[in-house]
């Protein structure tokens, strides 16, 4: 069974595979990481999990263009 990777810093997003380290960068220029890394992703309001999926949404659309 793989090992969960722990993110703690901004250093251990480049550990994570290529979708995570979206999530976690976009949570960073949020101001959201330390949150997440509090106390997770639930503890995100429906707001701010939105904002994350909406940009991530538009940069992998931005990618495939």
């Amino acid at each position: 069974m793989k090992k969960k990777i722990e993110v703690k810093t901004p250093d251990d997003i480049e550990k994570l595979k290529k979708e995570e380290q979206e999530k976690w960068e976009i949570a960073l220029e949020l101001g959201l990481f330390d949150k997440v890394v509090d106390s997770g992703w639930r503890s995100l309001t429906a707001k701010e999990s939105g904002r994350i999926g909406g940009i991530l949404s538009s940069r992998k659309g931005k990618v495939k263009k």
